[in-house]
């Protein structure tokens, strides 16, 4: 008896995924919310160079990734002087992806021979990457704080109030140990009750107590915001070191843009670490 034969079974036909929406009153949902007309209008290039726009927009990029970052820490500061030490190291850990973002922006400018730095170097002028405001709130809330550095930003009276104002508020460093001392660790009065809108100076008390928190003395969620300060501090030495590296190849020991040192001055600020006793306590661990 002949076996009866069946039809193949078709697999069922495909449908080509529906148009998303293309019409809409006004400008889209994404422009309204990323302003990308605004941002990808603000590159105005200043000399014939074509190697000059990756340079404009590396530093607008770094200049958004510093936005960030004060948010960031910002936001853990906040968490740290309502004791939410998970919240603190939550915002310390997203700042550290961005970290390495930002230090990766100098990629696209870290091979720049002299010849071709100097090709638009004439279009900066007396601009220099020492007169950004973003940044100087960025190193204020590391405890890197001088008032001089209020100086070149008189002419913008926002970003000026916003310096005064950080200046003068405690650093995220001054939260942590704040935070110390009401978890019961000896941090002196000279420390606590210091001039904020002074540059932080290692305290051995200081010292002392980040090494009985690493000793497993302490909460485990002390050791835990140790590290994640930790990541940051050393992002922090890697993005000064990574811009001395750039700056080195591209001008070598000329003085730099907007009469700094220029190299001189990024070897001194390479040299130092920020969070200092969360260096150096290891030691006596």
């Amino acid at each position: 008896m002949s076996q009866q034969a069946h039809p193949t079974s078709q697999p069922a036909e495909a449908h080509e995924p529906e148009t998303p929406h293309l019409d809409f009153d006004g400008t889209t949902p994404y422009e309204d919310y990323v302003k990308a007309d605004v941002l990808t209008h603000l590159q105005h290039t200043l000399s014939d160079d074509p190697a000059e726009m990756v340079f404009l927009v590396t530093t607008q990029v770094m200049e958004l990734w510093f936005t960030c970052l004060v948010h960031e820490w910002e936001t853990a500061a906040r968490a740290l002087r309502s004791d939410d030490v998970p919240a603190a190291i939550a915002a310390l850990k997203r700042s550290v992806r961005e970290l390495e973002a930002l230090n990766a922006s100098w990629k696209p400018l870290g091979q720049l021979t002299p010849a071709q730095f100097n090709s638009y170097r004439g279009a900066l002028g007396e601009g220099s990457g020492f007169q950004s405001a973003m940044y100087r709130r960025l190193e204020f809330l590391l405890g890197e704080k001088s008032a001089s550095m209020l100086v070149p930003h008189r002419g913008t009276p926002r970003a000026h109030a916003e310096l005064e104002k950080a200046l003068h508020e405690p650093s995220l460093y001054d939260e942590v140990l704040r935070l110390l001392a009401r978890r019961g660790y000896d941090i002196p009065a000279s420390v606590l009750d210091r001039d904020l809108s002074r540059r932080y100076e290692p305290s051995p008390a200081v010292e002392a107590a980040w090494a009985a928190v690493y000793a497993g003395d302490g909460p485990e969620d002390l050791a835990r915001l140790g590290e994640a300060l930790t990541d940051v501090a050393e992002l922090v030495w890697r993005w000064r070191n990574d811009h001395l590296v750039a700056t080195r190849r591209a001008m070598g020991a000329k003085p730099g843009t907007g009469g700094s040192a220029g190299v001189a001055w990024l070897e001194k600020r390479a040299q130092k670490n920020v969070f200092p006793e969360l260096w150096t306590a290891r030691s006596y661990v």
